[in-house]
């Protein structure tokens, strides 16, 4: 592939630096251990721990939207202390050996003493874990060529598939291995994921100083040098052809230390009262007074002009919409493995798919169609018929909208005992990854796009306060999950029906209340506005509801969008 080499590990203009495929191959190997995890986490949950569905989508929640909230953490960390090799060395430590307590707990899954400790010192690791590694091993890719060289774009191609090639195999693998159907086994599909992550880190250590280099040879990611002032890290989400840069701080803002401190103040007071209103959800109540009062920091910055202003308003405003996205989208590792595990039929032939399986279809789809994408958008673009940014992430909810309406029909008036065809599930999931390419990458283009230098990792950090608010929101609605095959068979060993106490055909007495509850199943209906959910066409109208209704509004919006953004309705 490589012809010649004009530095220590770099090839000449023709091929790309052999640091891509180091990056490459380590990023690969996050994604595997990340997405494997993820695979299992609400089926070992559910099936192992014996948490009911609603507890489960709570710390499923609190967990993805954590995941996006403490790269802001570690991309500072790096720019200001560590620099990123030592920030992903000891990101990918702390993911491995989180994945590893993972593995303990579901070795000592039956002993909750021992198993719940370190089922949450595994989560709280790969937390803080994936804070350190994500944003800085993105960040390098870029550093790799010279400024104004144009293989950068083709680079971050190569770097998404490996992506989303990790994000593939890693639910079969995991999968294979965990979801069994026996409790007993969950522990080696962590331990494949803590193992993918040790020989992800092992890749990056072996070879970065010999092949993660400038141009010139001199080694990436050291530790900064403190007497040039950089705004941190942007931790530009890897799960999109977008790449992280440290962006150069060429004016003071007008934040003053006394601005700061008072907003610190309103923090805690918003804090407070959203922490109140949802019944002291300590972390939803973190992500969303975050939401609120990072941007009212930033507008109040008295250096900011009225134009930069209005650019600011764009990305505001398209961060709330992108909330309602990822709240429908991040059903997959949630309410849609209950749906896939109980209610879908995985037949074929003999052989019986496992549930966890299904979380690989979003990755093999970006895979397959994300550059046919980029030929659609650049075939309009030439003939001057490309939607505008805030269209396209109009038509990204769209079509989210329509992948839950798919399976909405899929099982109308079907009986919770009744499995359907696989086919639903997975239609849904390619109408979601249209969606996802209509919206993701076009929303981090633009921030990037719109952001002034001086604020463009605080912008940043308002679009990902917008994604972890959105998985916040996933594991909330999740919760609304009706009862199913699953707490109807548990309440069955009990000799309790199940189904007449919810429909009100029997009256539970104290004593099955109790049973009920010590076995982790529900005996009322889960609500939503004051709307009982009864069956899974309800509640997959929920996302159906949510995702038009912000579609729609940003339709009749898209035009003052573009307008104030200065981008054509219909690009040129």
């Amino acid at each position: 592939m490589q012809t010649a080499t004009a530095a220590q590990g770099q090839p000449t203009q023709a091929s790309h630096p052999n640091g891509l495929y180091i990056l490459f191959m380590t990023e690969m190997w996050e994604r595997f251990s990340y997405y494997g995890m993820r695979a299992l986490l609400i089926l070992y949950m559910t099936q192992a721990l014996v948490f009911n569905k609603e507890f489960s989508s709570l710390i499923y929640g609190n967990y993805t939207s954590l995941v996006y909230l403490t790269p802001l953490l570690g991309g500072y960390m790096a720019d200001r202390y560590w620099g990123n090799r030592r920030s992903i060395l000891i990101g990918g430590l702390m993911m491995a050996i989180g994945q590893f307590s993972l593995f303990f707990s579901a070795s000592s899954y039956q002993s909750t003493s021992v198993a719940m400790p370190l089922f949450y010192l595994g989560l709280g690791l790969l937390i803080f874990g994936n804070g350190f590694f994500k944003p800085n091993i993105s960040s390098m890719v870029g550093s790799l060529y010279p400024v104004g060289d144009k293989r950068i774009d083709s680079a971050y191609t190569i770097f998404y598939m490996g992506i989303n090639l990790g994000a593939f195999f890693s639910p079969l693998v995991c999968g294979t291995l965990g979801n069994t159907g026996n409790p007993e086994d969950f522990k080696w599909g962590f331990l494949a994921a803590g193992i993918g992550m040790l020989i992800g880190s092992l890749t990056f250590e072996l070879f970065k100083n010999k092949y993660v280099v400038t141009a010139e040879g001199a080694p990436l990611g050291a530790k900064p040098e403190r007497t040039v002032e950089h705004s941190p890290v942007v931790p530009v989400q890897t799960d999109g052809p977008v790449r992280a840069t440290t962006v150069a701080q060429p004016a003071k803002t007008g934040l003053s230390s006394g601005r700061i401190l008072a907003f610190i103040g309103i923090f805690a007071v918003v804090y407070g009262v959203i922490a109140w209103l949802m019944n002291y959800d300590w972390i939803g109540a973190l992500v969303f007074a975050s939401m609120i009062v990072m941007p009212l920091l930033i507008l109040s910055d008295s250096s900011l002009t009225g134009r930069e202003k209005e650019k600011i308003y764009v990305i505001l405003i398209l961060s709330f919409f992108v909330i309602f996205f990822w709240g429908a989208f991040e059903q997959a590792g949630a309410s849609l493995t209950f749906f896939a595990d109980e209610q879908t039929d995985r037949n074929l032939g003999s052989y019986v798919v496992p549930a966890s399986y299904f979380q690989s279809a979003n990755a093999l789809f970006i895979i397959i169609f994300a550059p046919i994408f980029a030929v659609i958008w650049t075939f309009m673009g030439k003939r001057g018929i490309e939607p505008s940014s805030p269209l396209k992430m109009s038509i990204g909810l769209m079509l989210l909208a329509v992948g839950y309406l798919i399976i909405a029909f899929g099982v109308k008036g079907v009986e919770a005992s009744t499995k359907v065809s696989m086919f639903w599930l997975i239609t849904m999931y390619m109408l979601h990854t249209f969606g996802e390419l209509c919206l993701s990458p076009i929303g981090l283009a633009l921030v990037n796009k719109l952001a002034p230098a001086r604020f463009a990792s605080l912008l940043m950090a308002v679009w990902f306060l917008a994604t972890a608010a959105g998985n916040k929101l996933a594991g909330v609605l999740s919760g609304l999950y009706p009862p199913g095959p699953g707490e109807f068979a548990k309440a069955a060993q009990e000799g309790i029906d199940l189904p007449a106490i919810l429909n009100g055909a029997q009256q539970a007495s104290a004593t099955v209340v109790e049973k009920l509850q010590s076995l982790e199943v529900p005996y009322q209906w889960p609500t939503f506005l004051g709307i009982e959910i009864t069956n899974l066409y309800q509640f997959f109208m929920i996302f159906v509801a949510l995702s038009a209704a912000a579609s729609i509004i940003l339709f009749f919006l898209y035009r003052r969008l573009a307008r104030m953004m200065e981008e054509p309705v219909v690009a040129k």
